[in-house]
Parts: structure tokens; sequence; C-alpha cells
């Protein structure tokens, strides 16, 4: 018998985050400049692999790619067991920002998808010379809640089927069925109320409708995202959010829902190439 390991990496770092240490596992693949993926709601890393075992990427990239505590191989903070979890603007920048510091990553690319891509645009606004471009995937300033948090975490209802319900429209027609059925997965092993906690950030406390004005993009590039099926932020929010800065990239990408990098990653290969490339060509002037 014969099988093939894959090049990925998996460690934990210890972080102190609201003066508390946090046991936060991550992946990673390639040398270069670091590049930091944040997951969606509910989910976890393993919606970068893809991204992680591209060989051209990871050629020049140090590609990274972690669970927030709480989720995935992150368990919560030892005083947290038992407590509700609510995801706050101010806890999860601080995760970004403690989890970069850990590992020593020099101006780190940090891409985020759905939630990821909401505190990007917080990054961008409150914390830019930290940061060497900015990337949100299927990110606004805000959208409308189109969805009933108080289902997903009942004691009659089984979460992870619910949570996996509830995103499964977000994802494209028609792309390979293996990775939408392996997106849906990951949801259906989210822990108990951790998608609604994450939603509160979303729908609530994450509300940067009047401050992405502040941007300035020549401090540190913004690219925007979205895919076409994408129902919860629409192509109209992105655009909405990239007119309100000057000089943010946004692309509305054909054939992809709210999961691009897991629900079709060859597709989604086809849009996030050229913005690494400007990445790396910026690197050069």
């Amino acid at each position: 018998m014969s099988g093939f390991v894959e090049p990925i990496v998996g460690r934990y770092v210890h972080v102190e985050i609201d003066g508390e240490i946090n046991r936060i596992y991550f992946e990673e693949n390639g040398t270069g400049i670091p590049l930091v993926c944040l997951h969606t709601a509910g989910s976890d890393a393993r919606q970068w692999r893809h991204l992680l075992v591209d060989e051209e990427f990871t050629k020049r990239f140090r590609i990274i790619a972690f669970d927030m505590p709480w989720h995935g191989k992150s368990n919560p903070p030892d005083s947290q067991y038992g407590n509700e979890y609510r995801l706050t603007t101010a806890t999860y920048t601080a995760i970004i920002r403690a989890f970069c510091s850990a590992l020593n990553l020099d101006r780190p690319v940090v891409m985020g998808c759905s939630i990821g891509g909401r505190i990007v645009l917080n990054l961008a606004i409150s914390h830019a010379s930290e940061f060497r471009a900015l990337i949100g995937l299927e990110a606004a300033d805000f959208q409308q809640p189109w969805y009933d948090t108080a289902w997903l975490n009942r004691s009659d209802v089984h979460g992870g089927e619910v949570c996996a319900a509830l995103v499964s429209g977000l994802i494209a027609p028609n792309g390979p069925v293996v990775a939408r059925d392996e997106t849906l997965w990951g949801y259906k092993q989210g822990g108990p109320g951790i998608f609604k906690g994450d939603l509160y950030f979303y729908r609530v406390d994450g509300d940067l409708r009047g401050r992405v004005g502040q941007i300035d993009v020549r401090q540190c590039p913004l690219y925007l995202l979205t895919g076409e099926y994408d129902f919860s932020c629409t192509p109209e929010d992105t655009l909405r959010t990239a007119a309100s800065i000057p000089g943010a990239k946004a692309t509305i990408m054909e054939r992809l829902g709210h999961f691009p990098m897991s629900e079709n990653p060859a597709q989604f290969r086809a849009y996030i190439a050229p913005v690494l490339q400007d990445i790396l060509n910026g690197q050069n002037t």
C-alpha cells in the first residue's frame, strides 16, 4: 500500500487574548510573504485546505490558516466553558493581531471570508499599518439579516444540521458536488451556539456603516471579491461598500457563492491568482 502526505503542517500557538491564554490551532505551508486566512462564521480553517496546497502560491506565500478560539481544534479559553459564546469586533480584532504577533509575522496579508471579510474592513480602518494588503471575500460594511438565529442553538434541534441547512443555499449551483458536501460538513461539526455567537458580530456588533470611508488604500491595499450567487453579502453590498473607499478594488466572481475557497476551489483560484500577483508586484515597486 502507498499513500500521499500533504505538505501542510499543523501546530498550536499559545496566545494571550483579553487577559487569558488561548491555545490556537493553525496550519501552514509555503515560504515568502505571510498570508493569514480567516474562516467563515461557525466553521474552521479546513475551508482553506485547497489554497494551502497550491504549489504556485506556496512558492511565494507562507499561507497560514487558523481556527479561532471555540472553533475546530481551538478550544474555548479555560474559564469560558459553559458560558455563552458571543463574538465582538474588539475580541475578533484582538485575536487576529495577537496571532500575527505571536508568530512574529512581518506585515502579513490577511484574507478573510464572510465574518472574516467584515473584520478585514475593520483592520483596514484601525490597524492598516500592520498589514501589507487586505483581502475581503464576501465582504461589506453591513448586510441586512435574512435569518432567525434562534434556530441555531436549541435543545430540540440538531445544531449542526440546521446550521448546514441555513448556509446550503449560499453555495452557487452547478459547482463540484464533493466540494459542496465538504463545505456543509464543516458546518455540521460546529460546537453548540458557535455559529449563533459569530453572527452576533455579523448582525449587530460589526456594523461598519459610516466608517469604511476612513480606509486609506495608499497605506494598505484593499481587495474585495464577492460571488455572484451570494445573497447574504450580495454583489450590490460589496460594490456599495467599495464605492465608499477610494482606490479599493472590487470584483464580482462568476459561478461562486458565499464560500468561494471551499465550494469551488478551481473557480476561486482564477480570481485570487491575479490579486496575489498584484500584491507580489507591489513588493517590487
